[in-house]
């Protein structure tokens, strides 16, 4: 297949990149800021910038910008499918990011995808849940929303949806660490909360009574992005879960700290939880970090995933948690303290 990938020097974008280069797709790579593909080994995917369009196995980057139309492109190359990665994923970004990127920026990749005559896979995220708790199932929008990013993803749905073009959508969770060694090329969203406790930044914790967050590999991601690439005819009209067979409970992830000598989070129900009455140092580090994630410590969404065309999701289990945790120290990111 011809497939063209916006985001695709992103987290999900540069291992799709690399991933349908070797199942022998030609692949064209719509970069913006970060011109190099790294994959979650953090390996180079080979590429190059100039010349001719992509052969079958190869993977020809091209310099655009979603926020502009045509892609920013001189010109849309014709493909099969375009698979639309590109999205801002920070929680805190001001409405006119969200709205040129987020919201017009799948605007213009549904118009490159007409001129081309592609299909379109687009990756949105199983929170646009927003607020809702209980079983989700795969075509649910909620009604409120937590941040402007679940917002922006779920107006992007929508003008999915109401395009006329084949299309599918792939909604994964949180993406974290692969399944077998926990690696993980960038640390974002969940690794913030590791790395403010593990640091003594952060102690306490507000977290709804059975909360959970539902935590998925990035190799369960990218092999279900493949299928919807590959099977793209059969699932075409679709909405799929990329998510976990079953979440990951709020307590858990504090006893997989602990297990990891990373300190022990204090989680209290909402109601008995006032920043007011923290040290002030920790009081600054809720006002200027954490408070972006606790919206997610409050929930229990049930995403069901039930594409038999997907392969399950494996065992998101205390040892795979040990496993994200342990890549995460053995780079760096988190430091266990010394015993004093």
């Amino acid at each position: 297949m011809r497939i063209l990938v916006t985001g695709a020097a992103g987290l999900i974008g540069s291992e799709l990149c690399a991933r349908l280069a070797s199942a022998g797709h030609a692949v064209t790579a719509l970069v913006h800021r970060r011109h190099a593909l790294t994959d979650n080994r953090g390996s180079v995917v080979p590429s190059r910038a100039e010349g001719a369009e992509p052969a079958p196995g190869e993977v020809v980057t091209r310099g655009g910008d979603v926020r502009l139309p045509g892609l920013g492109l001189a010109q849309v190359p014709a493909n099969d499918l375009l698979v639309h990665c590109a999205a801002v994923t920070a929680f805190d970004a001001a409405e006119d990011v969200y709205r040129a990127v987020n919201i017009d920026g799948t605007r213009h990749a549904i118009a490159a995808a007409r001129a081309s005559g592609a299909g379109l896979l687009h990756v949105s995220t199983a929170y646009v849940c927003g607020t809702t708790d209980g079983p989700i199932a795969p075509g649910f929008t909620g009604a409120a929303f937590t941040n402007g990013y679940e917002a922006s993803k779920a107006a992007g749905e929508a003008l999915v949806r109401a395009s006329g073009l084949p299309f599918a959508i792939a909604r994964p969770s949180v993406v974290v660490g692969d399944w077998t060694s926990g690696q993980i090329s960038r640390f974002e969203n969940i690794y913030m909360i590791f790395k403010l406790i593990a640091e003594g930044r952060i102690r306490t914790l507000p977290a709804a009574a059975g909360a959970t967050l539902d935590l998925v590999p990035i190799d369960h991601v990218i092999a279900g992005l493949i299928v919807m690439t590959e099977r793209f005819a059969d699932l075409a009209g679709q909405t799929v879960h990329l998510t976990a067979q079953a979440p990951t409970p709020i307590p858990a992830i504090g006893t997989a700290m602990a297990r990891a000598g990373l300190g022990t989070p204090d989680f209290v129900a909402p109601a008995q939880f006032d920043p007011a009455h923290l040290p002030a140092g920790e009081r600054r580090w809720h006002a200027a970090a954490a408070t972006l994630y606790t919206a997610y410590l409050l929930r229990d969404p049930r995403f069901v995933a039930d594409c038999a065309l997907l392969p399950p999701c494996p065992p998101t289990d205390a040892a795979w948690m040990d496993r994200l945790i342990a890549f995460a120290v053995a780079a760096r990111f988190v430091r266990v303290k010394a015993a004093a």
